[in-house]
């Protein structure tokens, strides 16, 4: 009888990697602007790095947004994130194939110091596909599920996701509050992974997964995780109610967490 490995592990029990088949082609002339634009020599980059929907094969034109990873030889200036700011602009202007362009900024030391092995590293060895410049996760072990990892990467949950609250109730227009409203959503099912017990061996792939493995754990949230499944897929609902709902899910998995942690020690 053959035992059936744990998801989104391999063989070997590491964690997958992401898809590293062809870039759909639809999206090929975006990607050859990013890396032209970017790579400029005053803005300093050290790699381009592709995360999200586009870097899997699982874009949609006109639906999906753009996700990259900069990583730049030296910590950025304000000039230089001015620029960076500028250029992100430019090229969403130019490219309306994505809904936004969205840049996470780190710089070489921050990515390559030991105490970011288990957020950076992890991040860019089994998130990203590199686009342009050196790789540096090619020299980085890859990595078999821990609760140190999730924490690693989602640590900042509570502060990230009070920001998307006050953000959303300043939103204007509708459709800016209902984008943020899809990030926010997908921001709070990812960061309940630092619920995950210690001895799991599976790892999510994508957003159900995260749901499925949440609800593994607290069957009694089922609803009210499910409401933010929804919204990440088909952002709909009325700000204020989406905001009350967003702070009670909150304020929830802050004390779930504490106890957790507590459980733990």
């Amino acid at each position: 009888m053959t035992t059936q490995k744990p998801a989104g592990i391999d063989a070997d029990g590491y964690i997958l990697n992401v898809a590293d088949g062809p870039i759909q082609p639809e999206f090929q002339r975006l990607l050859t602007d990013i890396c032209a634009t970017l790579s400029r020599p005053e803005l300093g980059l050290h790699g381009i790095y592709l995360y999200g929907s586009i870097a899997r094969g699982e874009a949609e034109i006109g639906m999906s947004d753009l996700d990259l990873s900069l990583i730049l030889v030296e910590p950025p200036n304000a000039p230089v994130l001015e620029q960076l700011e500028s250029a992100r602009l430019a090229l969403e202007q130019r490219h309306p194939s994505v809904t936004k362009i969205d840049f996470d900024i780190g710089h070489r030391a921050q990515v390559l110091a030991p105490e970011n092995r288990n957020s950076w590293g992890f991040w860019l060895k089994h998130h990203c596909r590199c686009l342009w410049g050196e790789d540096p996760s090619l020299h980085v072990e890859p990595f078999r599920p821990s609760r140190a990892i999730a924490l690693a990467v989602n640590g900042d949950f509570e502060q990230a996701l009070t920001t998307y609250l006050v953000r959303i109730e300043q939103a204007s227009p509708e459709h800016t509050r209902l984008g943020l409203q899809r990030e926010a959503s997908r921001a709070l099912i990812r960061a309940t992974h630092i619920l995950r017990a210690e001895d799991a061996q599976t790892w999510p792939q994508t957003l159900e997964d995260y749901v499925g493995l949440f609800v593994h754990h607290y069957p009694t949230m089922r609803v009210q995780i499910a409401y933010f499944l929804f919204e990440a897929r088909n952002p709909s609902a009325e700000g204020e109610a989406f905001t009350t709902r967003l702070r009670t899910f909150l304020s929830w998995m802050v004390s779930a967490f504490i106890e957790r942690n507590q459980s733990d020690a």
